[in-house]
């Protein structure tokens, strides 16, 4: 194993995990079409061994990377742990469930659906704004007062989560099981549209990741393992990338409110327009259409 292979990775992954704090979204949905479209490029020694393997690696490296961040936010002590309880006793079982079933998913059908996913968020990160200050704050919530390390008071109210935000959260935690990408991307719009100020759902957010995407990427893993033994995962790339989102997790937090939130979303929706684009072309060849 050539553990200078991927040395690249160093600076690509603290690029990423910075941009991953400072949207909330998961940093697997950029690493897996890193692993699956880039490697390939470069050569016939780069490529993962398989798409659940480098699903598996993109969401170990997003474990580490979010842990970073969580240490961030929680110096800043931007997080309602409240807000956590209340999102990952729905998406924490639903992930492993989805991270089970990807290995009897064909490699075809899972970029397939990774493009169509993206595709979707592309257009709710583009087209559908979310303004806190047209928030719908559900009656009967409680209210709360959080003040950061910088003594900053932030006045929001716990948002109760209906049915349909049980839904999405459930659909979102599922792909991120099996496509590495789902729950980051749908709490953050749930939280901003009833109140909760971007910092807080950020930082929330990353939290609730954090803990879904530790779970199911060691299903994934362990999967992986068990197929193809050991030296099956990727170590020579994982010692480039789990330092470099550990730099990158610290980085984006110390970043927050520098970019506004509605530009940070459009930036990453024109980027998830292009991954969707490219990721059905590779589905259709897997599929062996074109």
């Amino acid at each position: 194993m050539d553990f200078t292979l991927y040395w690249f990775m160093f600076p690509v992954s603290i690029c990423v995990a910075t941009c991953a704090m400072l949207s909330g979204i998961g940093g697997a949905a950029l690493f897996t079409p890193i692993f699956i479209l880039v490697l390939p490029l470069l050569g016939p020694e780069y490529p993962l061994q398989s798409t659940v393997a480098a699903i598996g690696t993109a969401l170990l490296t997003e474990t580490f990377g979010f842990t970073s961040g969580f240490i961030g936010y929680y110096r800043k002590r931007l997080i309602d742990f409240d807000i956590v309880k209340r999102f990952i006793r729905w998406s924490v079982p639903v992930a492993v469930a989805g991270a089970f079933l990807a290995q009897y998913v064909a490699e075809a059908l899972l970029i397939a659906g990774y493009a169509l996913l993206v595709l979707v968020l592309a257009i709710i990160h583009v087209f559908v704004s979310h303004d806190p200050e047209r928030a719908d704050v559900a009656a009967g919530t409680e209210a709360r007062t959080l003040t950061d390390a910088s003594g900053r008071s932030w006045h929001y109210a716990i948002p109760r989560l209906t049915f349909m935000d049980r839904v999405v959260t459930v659909i979102g935690s599922f792909l991120t099981g099996m496509l590495s990408v789902g729950i980051g991307e749908v709490i953050v719009p749930q939280l901003t549209k009833r109140g909760v100020p971007v910092a807080v759902a950020v930082a929330a957010s990353v939290t609730i990741v954090i803990i879904t995407v530790a779970c199911a990427s060691f299903t994934l893993i362990a999967q992986v393992i068990r197929e193809g033994g050991v030296s099956a995962v990727p170590w020579n790339l994982v010692c480039y990338s789990i330092p470099g989102v550990l730099i990158g997790g610290q980085i984006g937090p110390r970043l927050q409110g520098l970019v506004s939130q509605r530009t940070m979303e459009h930036a990453i929706g024109a980027l998830f327009f292009v991954l969707a684009g490219a990721m059905a072309l590779v589905a259709l060849q897997k599929g062996g259409i074109g």
